[in-house]
């Protein structure tokens, strides 16, 4: 996927990887961190631009939100 930064290729990658490919089964930014192996922040960044450009979704709850791909 051309349109995506290498940060953010490479957390598209892990949250395959984890399995979060739909509403029922949302992974943490930590959990991508672990699964990355990059930092929190550049984690969070590159959910963000995920989540901006259509290919991840956020689901906010309680503790931590929860990430899941939409493609």
């Amino acid at each position: 996927m051309a349109e995506l930064t290498p940060n953010a290729q490479k957390v598209y990658d892990a949250l395959k990887k984890l399995g979060a490919t739909s509403p029922e089964v949302l992974k943490t930014a930590d959990d991508v961190m672990r699964t990355a192996h990059l930092p929190k922040g550049m984690v969070n960044n590159a959910l963000m631009e995920l989540v901006a450009k259509g290919f991840a979704k956020r689901v906010a709850r309680e503790k931590a939100a929860g990430y899941h791909l939409l493609k």
